[in-house]
Protein backbone atom coordinates (compact mmCIF):
# COMPACT_ATOMS: atom_id res chain seq x y z
CA UNK A 1 0.00 0.00 0.00
CA UNK A 2 1.08 3.52 -0.68
CA UNK A 3 -0.89 5.82 1.08
CA UNK A 4 -0.40 8.89 -1.34
CA UNK A 5 -1.33 6.67 -4.31
CA UNK A 6 -4.10 5.25 -1.93
CA UNK A 7 -5.41 9.13 -1.09
CA UNK A 8 -5.30 10.43 -5.05
CA UNK A 9 -7.23 7.48 -6.21
CA UNK A 10 -9.78 7.47 -3.84
CA UNK A 11 -10.16 11.40 -4.69
CA UNK A 12 -10.46 10.42 -8.17
CA UNK A 13 -13.00 8.13 -7.91
CA UNK A 14 -15.16 9.85 -5.63
CA UNK A 15 -15.35 12.70 -7.93
CA UNK A 16 -18.44 14.97 -7.72
CA UNK A 17 -20.24 13.27 -10.85
CA UNK A 18 -18.91 9.52 -10.09
CA UNK A 19 -20.54 9.66 -6.85
CA UNK A 20 -23.64 10.45 -7.39
CA UNK A 21 -23.70 7.19 -9.99
CA UNK A 22 -22.02 5.36 -7.21
CA UNK A 23 -25.21 6.81 -5.00
CA UNK A 24 -28.17 6.26 -7.36
CA UNK A 25 -28.22 2.73 -7.64
CA UNK A 26 -27.89 1.91 -3.23
CA UNK A 27 -30.26 4.04 -2.95
CA UNK A 28 -33.27 2.72 -5.15
CA UNK A 29 -32.04 -0.72 -3.80
CA UNK A 30 -32.75 0.65 -0.01
CA UNK A 31 -36.19 2.52 -1.73
CA UNK A 32 -37.43 -0.26 -3.50
CA UNK A 33 -36.93 -2.73 -0.12
CA UNK A 34 -38.31 -0.36 2.72
CA UNK A 35 -41.07 -0.12 -0.32
CA UNK A 36 -41.83 -3.78 -0.38
CA UNK A 37 -41.42 -3.88 3.24
CA UNK A 38 -44.13 -1.64 3.58
CA UNK A 39 -46.70 -2.80 1.08
CA UNK A 40 -46.26 -6.56 1.63
CA UNK A 41 -44.77 -7.25 5.13
CA UNK A 42 -42.17 -9.40 5.90
CA UNK A 43 -41.24 -12.52 3.38
CA UNK A 44 -38.23 -14.40 3.70
CA UNK A 45 -38.36 -15.22 0.05
CA UNK A 46 -39.19 -12.28 -1.48
CA UNK A 47 -36.32 -11.04 0.45
CA UNK A 48 -33.87 -13.54 -1.28
CA UNK A 49 -34.71 -12.57 -4.77
CA UNK A 50 -34.51 -8.70 -4.43
CA UNK A 51 -31.10 -8.93 -2.67
CA UNK A 52 -30.13 -12.30 -4.74
CA UNK A 53 -31.46 -10.46 -7.97
CA UNK A 54 -30.90 -7.00 -7.99
CA UNK A 55 -28.40 -6.39 -5.03
CA UNK A 56 -25.76 -9.25 -6.39
CA UNK A 57 -27.17 -9.52 -9.81
CA UNK A 58 -26.96 -6.01 -10.72
CA UNK A 59 -26.24 -3.37 -8.26
CA UNK A 60 -22.76 -5.04 -7.03
CA UNK A 61 -21.34 -5.60 -10.07
CA UNK A 62 -21.95 -2.02 -11.87
CA UNK A 63 -20.27 -0.54 -8.68
CA UNK A 64 -17.45 -2.47 -9.25
CA UNK A 65 -17.43 -1.29 -12.97
CA UNK A 66 -17.42 2.45 -12.04
CA UNK A 67 -14.67 1.73 -8.98
CA UNK A 68 -12.49 -0.76 -10.64
CA UNK A 69 -12.09 0.53 -13.90
CA UNK A 70 -12.12 3.89 -12.45
CA UNK A 71 -9.26 3.39 -9.55
CA UNK A 72 -6.75 3.24 -12.69
CA UNK A 73 -8.23 3.25 -15.94
CA UNK A 74 -8.64 7.20 -16.90
CA UNK A 75 -5.21 7.56 -15.96
CA UNK A 76 -3.71 5.46 -18.41
CA UNK A 77 -6.56 6.75 -21.21
CA UNK A 78 -5.51 10.54 -20.17
CA UNK A 79 -1.69 9.68 -20.07
CA UNK A 80 -1.17 11.19 -16.54
CA UNK A 81 0.08 7.47 -15.43
CA UNK A 82 3.21 8.25 -16.51
CA UNK A 83 3.72 11.08 -13.85
CA UNK A 84 3.15 8.19 -11.27
CA UNK A 85 5.03 5.68 -12.76
CA UNK A 86 7.92 7.75 -12.91
CA UNK A 87 7.82 7.45 -9.26
CA UNK A 88 10.03 5.39 -7.25
CA UNK A 89 7.10 3.22 -6.06
CA UNK A 90 6.74 -0.49 -7.89
CA UNK A 91 3.84 -0.76 -10.61
CA UNK A 92 2.73 -3.83 -8.58
CA UNK A 93 2.49 -1.62 -5.54
CA UNK A 94 0.60 0.74 -7.58
CA UNK A 95 -1.61 -1.94 -9.14
CA UNK A 96 -2.29 -3.57 -5.39
CA UNK A 97 -2.88 0.00 -3.60
CA UNK A 98 -5.44 0.76 -6.26
CA UNK A 99 -6.91 -2.73 -6.03
CA UNK A 100 -7.40 -2.01 -2.15
CA UNK A 101 -9.21 1.59 -2.83
CA UNK A 102 -11.57 0.26 -5.87
CA UNK A 103 -12.70 -2.65 -3.28
CA UNK A 104 -13.00 -0.34 -0.15
CA UNK A 105 -15.38 2.12 -2.19
CA UNK A 106 -17.30 -1.08 -3.72
CA UNK A 107 -17.93 -2.51 -0.01
CA UNK A 108 -18.91 0.86 0.81
CA UNK A 109 -21.32 2.13 -2.26
CA UNK A 110 -22.82 -2.23 -2.52
CA UNK A 111 -21.70 -4.23 0.37
CA UNK A 112 -23.11 -2.07 3.04
CA UNK A 113 -26.44 -0.60 1.40
CA UNK A 114 -26.91 -4.86 0.29
CA UNK A 115 -27.01 -5.38 4.50
CA UNK A 116 -29.21 -2.02 5.32
CA UNK A 117 -31.73 -3.54 2.43
CA UNK A 118 -31.92 -6.75 3.61
CA UNK A 119 -32.62 -5.41 7.44
CA UNK A 120 -35.08 -3.54 6.28
CA UNK A 121 -36.66 -6.38 4.11
CA UNK A 122 -36.21 -8.91 6.49
CA UNK A 123 -34.85 -7.89 9.67
CA UNK A 124 -32.76 -10.54 11.28
CA UNK A 125 -34.87 -13.52 10.37
CA UNK A 126 -32.89 -16.16 9.16
CA UNK A 127 -29.80 -14.32 9.20
CA UNK A 128 -31.06 -13.07 5.07
CA UNK A 129 -29.25 -9.53 6.04
CA UNK A 130 -26.08 -10.63 7.30
CA UNK A 131 -26.11 -13.70 5.01
CA UNK A 132 -26.39 -11.01 1.77
CA UNK A 133 -24.00 -8.82 3.15
CA UNK A 134 -21.54 -11.47 3.43
CA UNK A 135 -21.92 -12.30 -0.07
CA UNK A 136 -22.01 -8.48 -1.42
CA UNK A 137 -18.20 -8.16 0.50
CA UNK A 138 -16.94 -11.36 -1.00
CA UNK A 139 -17.95 -10.37 -4.59
CA UNK A 140 -16.88 -6.80 -4.02
CA UNK A 141 -13.28 -7.90 -4.07
CA UNK A 142 -13.10 -10.07 -6.87
CA UNK A 143 -15.75 -7.79 -9.24
CA UNK A 144 -12.92 -4.89 -7.82
CA UNK A 145 -10.38 -7.01 -9.20
CA UNK A 146 -11.66 -8.05 -12.55
CA UNK A 147 -12.58 -4.24 -13.51
CA UNK A 148 -9.27 -2.92 -12.33
CA UNK A 149 -7.93 -5.26 -14.72
CA UNK A 150 -10.15 -4.31 -17.59
CA UNK A 151 -8.74 -0.59 -16.51
CA UNK A 152 -5.15 -1.70 -17.59
CA UNK A 153 -5.74 -4.03 -20.53
CA UNK A 154 -8.57 -1.65 -22.45
CA UNK A 155 -9.66 1.46 -22.81
CA UNK A 156 -13.29 0.52 -23.38
CA UNK A 157 -13.13 -1.11 -19.84
CA UNK A 158 -16.38 0.57 -18.70
CA UNK A 159 -17.65 -0.71 -21.67
CA UNK A 160 -16.34 -4.12 -21.37
CA UNK A 161 -17.07 -4.32 -17.59
CA UNK A 162 -20.99 -2.58 -18.20
CA UNK A 163 -21.28 -5.93 -21.08
CA UNK A 164 -20.30 -8.77 -18.75
CA UNK A 165 -21.68 -7.35 -15.83
CA UNK A 166 -25.41 -6.93 -17.05
CA UNK A 167 -25.01 -10.00 -19.96
CA UNK A 168 -22.81 -12.43 -18.24
CA UNK A 169 -23.35 -11.87 -14.49
CA UNK A 170 -26.95 -10.75 -14.85
CA UNK A 171 -28.61 -12.98 -17.72
CA UNK A 172 -26.27 -15.72 -18.95
CA UNK A 173 -25.06 -16.30 -15.56
CA UNK A 174 -28.82 -16.85 -13.98
CA UNK A 175 -29.49 -18.69 -16.99
CA UNK A 176 -27.11 -21.04 -18.19
CA UNK A 177 -25.45 -23.96 -16.28
CA UNK A 178 -21.81 -23.99 -17.71
CA UNK A 179 -21.76 -19.84 -17.18
CA UNK A 180 -23.34 -20.44 -13.84
CA UNK A 181 -20.07 -22.03 -12.56
CA UNK A 182 -18.21 -19.14 -13.71
CA UNK A 183 -20.22 -16.54 -12.36
CA UNK A 184 -19.07 -14.13 -9.26
CA UNK A 185 -22.77 -13.62 -8.70
CA UNK A 186 -23.44 -17.36 -7.89
CA UNK A 187 -20.15 -17.90 -6.29
CA UNK A 188 -21.46 -15.10 -3.44
CA UNK A 189 -24.72 -16.52 -3.53
CA UNK A 190 -23.00 -20.10 -2.41
CA UNK A 191 -21.81 -18.27 0.81
CA UNK A 192 -25.09 -16.49 1.54
CA UNK A 193 -26.87 -19.97 1.00
CA UNK A 194 -24.36 -21.40 3.58
CA UNK A 195 -25.36 -18.67 6.23
CA UNK A 196 -28.65 -17.80 5.66
CA UNK A 197 -30.80 -20.66 7.66
CA UNK A 198 -33.65 -23.03 6.16
CA UNK A 199 -32.48 -22.56 2.33
CA UNK A 200 -34.04 -19.53 1.84
CA UNK A 201 -30.97 -18.66 -0.42
CA UNK A 202 -29.77 -21.13 -3.26
CA UNK A 203 -27.07 -21.07 -5.21
CA UNK A 204 -26.06 -23.80 -8.20
CA UNK A 205 -22.00 -23.39 -7.18
CA UNK A 206 -20.77 -25.63 -4.23
CA UNK A 207 -18.98 -23.46 -1.49
CA UNK A 208 -15.45 -24.89 -1.79
CA UNK A 209 -15.60 -24.88 -5.87
CA UNK A 210 -16.75 -21.02 -4.96
CA UNK A 211 -13.98 -20.41 -2.47
CA UNK A 212 -11.66 -21.63 -4.85
CA UNK A 213 -12.45 -19.90 -7.77
CA UNK A 214 -13.15 -16.58 -5.88
CA UNK A 215 -9.06 -16.57 -4.56
CA UNK A 216 -7.69 -17.47 -7.94
CA UNK A 217 -10.14 -14.95 -9.84
CA UNK A 218 -8.65 -12.13 -7.24
CA UNK A 219 -5.13 -13.08 -7.09
CA UNK A 220 -4.99 -14.39 -10.73
CA UNK A 221 -6.21 -10.40 -12.14
CA UNK A 222 -4.14 -8.66 -9.33
CA UNK A 223 -1.20 -10.05 -10.80
CA UNK A 224 -1.82 -9.93 -14.48
CA UNK A 225 -2.37 -5.97 -14.09
CA UNK A 226 0.43 -5.50 -11.77
CA UNK A 227 2.65 -7.65 -14.98
CA UNK A 228 0.55 -5.65 -17.29
CA UNK A 229 1.15 -2.10 -15.75
CA UNK A 230 4.98 -3.51 -16.00
CA UNK A 231 4.54 -3.37 -19.87
CA UNK A 232 3.89 0.24 -19.61
CA UNK A 233 7.26 2.24 -20.72
CA UNK A 234 8.46 5.85 -20.21
CA UNK A 235 9.90 7.60 -22.87
CA UNK A 236 13.48 7.49 -22.36
CA UNK A 237 12.62 4.17 -20.67
CA UNK A 238 14.41 0.82 -22.47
Amino acid sequence: MHPTVARLTLKGLLGRRRTILLVALPVLLIVISVAVRALSGQDDSTSADILSGFALGTMVPIIGVMAGTGAIGPEIDDGSIVYLLAKPITRPTIVLTKLVVAICVTVAFAAVPTFIAGLALSGTSQRIAIAFGIAATASSVAYAAIFLLLGVVTRHAVVVGLVYALVWEGLLGSLISGAKTLSVQQWSLSLAEKIAANGVVDSDVGLPTALVLMVVVTVGTTWFAGQKLRSLTLAGEE
